[in-house]
């Protein structure tokens, strides 16, 4: 196994890596919308945030030695499910070879967020 880490993207705020890589593939921890540099909350709608997360995911995935077209499965979670289609929107300019993927609506978020994705990606 090989940890990754990248200063692009937000450190883990509490006991996990940023992700690891395994017999060929990347895994990632839940991404929220951090600005890396500071650690805050980036932006106040789904929009916003989901854009934040996809870019956190991209520097991750760069510093893995991948990108977005080698993703096979993404988690997501977001706050309200009345932002299923904004989020879709962003979501499907970035994960052009459509992955599989689950999405539900939960409670709460890290910070209050309104969106959180955690992806695997062939090496």
């Amino acid at each position: 196994m090989k940890r990754i880490y990248t200063d692009k993207a937000p450190a883990a705020i509490g006991p996990y890596s940023q992700g690891y890589i395994s017999n060929g593939f990347f895994f990632t921890s839940g991404q929220v919308p951090l600005d890396p540099a500071t650690g805050t909350v980036v932006g106040e709608d789904i929009a916003a945030q989901t854009e934040q997360v996809m870019q956190n995911l991209g520097a991750l995935l760069e510093a893995a030695g991948t990108n977005f077209t080698n993703v096979v499965k993404t988690t997501c979670f977001l706050a309200d499910m009345g932002d299923f289609a904004a989020f879709n929107e962003i979501y499907g300019r970035y994960f052009t070879e459509k992955p599989a993927r689950s999405c539900v609506a939960v409670k709460t978020l890290p910070k209050n967020v309104l969106v959180e994705v955690e992806l695997i990606a062939e090496v």
